[in-house]
């Protein structure tokens, strides 16, 4: 049997760790290994509140900026149990959560500050479970994206962590765009502040652009042993070079990927849906769904700043209890450059669709929180225009509703390393319009599963991505064989996540199944 260690900021397996698709991978992969008789331990930061109800295990004594540490293991109970799989929270008052789903904190002035210091605290005391032994005899730790990277950093130069250098990495980028930079000294969340004691490789650990920093996304290029990137397109756009906006590929770390691939440690595999053990919603419920999750969010103390934009979205949605649209666009998705940037910089493309959605009785319903500037881009249209729903919380009763009622899901994402989304709505067979990027070309096939749009240009993409409602729409009202065909097209596409693993197995984990 072998023995896995996924180290990660986010897992879906347990309640409300959660902020996006890594935490559907860091979920549903141990499962797959599960199922070929291995086991796998996996462990995330408590975030001062995901331990309250776990079981205590053990203290997690380490040292950090020359005093000394006490970090606490817990074992929590997952959503649904599964053999070999066991689900851990490492608790230390300084690991905090954040305003980004509890999880992640924004720090606009000095970006991944107060992230940083508690990755530093959480990555160590990952290391120490390991020399305690906690999580028995690993052969693989599997890392996600810059928060777990540190890890590489210790078994790379940390004397207290030669354990370490028994076990076989992997690492999986989730989000290349995010890559945890932080000074390498004369800063309280520096590499220097935190391990004084370890001599500093500046060449080997630093950022190109900025060389008074460490870049942990490329620590984690550079020093694991596989590296993962989440779909076969997205591996070849980021080994060259962004040209933002038209095109964004490896944003500057393509050197370290170009390297990484000519040494055979590049893989890009696609990722996968889950299609059995999945919540179940019930048809006709989305725009109950919707003001059930309003009232419980004007109950919320954190939700007090924006009660009166929640209420004017109640009232608005209340109306389509008795007269539904005709057709539902929908988008979820955090609000970030990444996913809205076309929306950010091109409000009036936003309106456009709106005004031929609503020749249709169409509505258009976006879930999402995230970047304040696109909270209060997304309100302001709410207000001014009535076929425009902002829903702007977290329910999953209200997300599984849009995947099932959606009659289109609309992803135009500036890039996308795979997507999951997109394979939801499918699996209820729901057609796609993406931006043809990354893993979402590999999931959505023009005219056969979906639609995609492009261009050469910023001017050309926004145009297409408009003008595609035109034929879209024209389809659904006037070609409903072809809009079935899609449907089932959609529908019958399998993303599985045996798949993926098998490839994991081979590519990833050099292991002979």
């Amino acid at each position: 049997m072998n023995n896995f260690l996924f180290v990660a900021a986010e897992n879906d397996a347990i309640p409300k760790c959660k902020a996006g698709g890594m935490g559907d991978v860091v979920r549903d992969v141990p499962r797959q290994i599960s199922e070929r008789g291995d086991s796998t331990h996996v462990v995330v930061p408590a975030y001062s509140r995901l331990h309250k109800d776990g079981e205590f295990l053990m203290f997690l004594n380490f040292r950090l900026r020359n005093i000394n540490y006490t970090a606490e293991l817990y074992k929590v109970s997952p959503k649904k149990e599964f053999d070999n799989i066991t689900h851990y929270v490492i608790h230390h008052p300084e690991i905090e959560p954040g305003d980004i789903a509890h999880i992640y904190h924004n720090d606009p002035r000095e970006p991944f500050y107060t992230d940083a210091i508690k990755y530093f605290i959480f990555c160590t005391a990952v290391g120490e479970a390991v020399n305690q032994n906690a999580f028995g005899d690993l052969d693989i730790i599997h890392l996600h994206d810059w928060h777990s990277s540190l890890l590489l950093y210790l078994r790379a130069y940390h004397p207290d962590f030669s354990i370490l250098k028994r076990m076989r990495f992997v690492y999986s980028i989730h989000n290349l765009a995010i890559q945890g930079i932080r000074p390498f000294e004369n800063n309280y969340s520096s590499l220097r502040n935190w391990f004084p004691e370890v001599h500093l490789d500046y060449d080997s650990l630093k950022d190109y652009r900025y060389q008074d920093c460490i870049n942990l996304m490329a620590v984690g290029i550079r020093f694991a042993d596989a590296v993962h990137t989440v779909s076969p397109s997205y591996k070849d756009d980021i080994l060259q070079s962004s040209n933002p906006p038209e095109f964004i590929g490896g944003e500057g770390l393509e050197d370290d990927l170009r390297k990484a691939d000519n040494e055979g440690r590049l893989f890009g595999i696609l990722n996968g849906s889950n299609y059995k053990n999945i919540r179940v919603a019930s048809k006709k419920n989305i725009y109950k769904n919707i003001v059930k999750a309003i009232f419980v969010w004007l109950q919320e103390e954190s939700k007090k700043y924006k009660a009166d934009f929640l209420a004017h979205t109640g009232e608005k949605v209340s109306d389509f209890l008795w007269n539904p649209p005709s057709f539902i666009c929908s988008s979820v998705a955090r609000l970030t450059e990444q996913k809205f940037y076309f929306f950010s910089r091109s409000p009036h493309a936003l309106i456009c669709i709106l005004k031929k959605l609503e020749e249709v009785n169409g509505v258009f319903v976006l879930l999402g929180t995230g970047a304040p500037e696109y909270e209060e881009l997304l309100r302001k249209v709410s207000y001014e225009h009535k076929n425009f729903i902002f829903i702007n919380g977290q329910s999953e009763d209200v997300i599984d509703s849009i995947y099932l009622e959606t009659d289109l899901y609309f992803m135009p994402s500036l890039f996308e390393p795979c997507g999951i989304s997109q394979m939801l709505a499918m699996r209820n067979g729901n057609p796609c319009l993406v931006h043809h990027t990354g893993g979402l070309k590999d999931t959505v096939e023009h005219m056969k599963t979906g639609f995609s749009f492009d261009g050469n240009t910023y001017d050309e993409k926004i145009d297409n991505m408009v003008n595609s409602f035109d034929n879209i729409l024209e389809i659904f009202k006037n070609d409903k064989t072809t809009w079935k065909k899609l449907q089932l097209n959609a529908k019958k596409m399998r993303f599985t996540w045996e798949k993926s693993v098998d490839a994991y197995y081979k590519q990833l984990y050099s292991i002979t199944m």
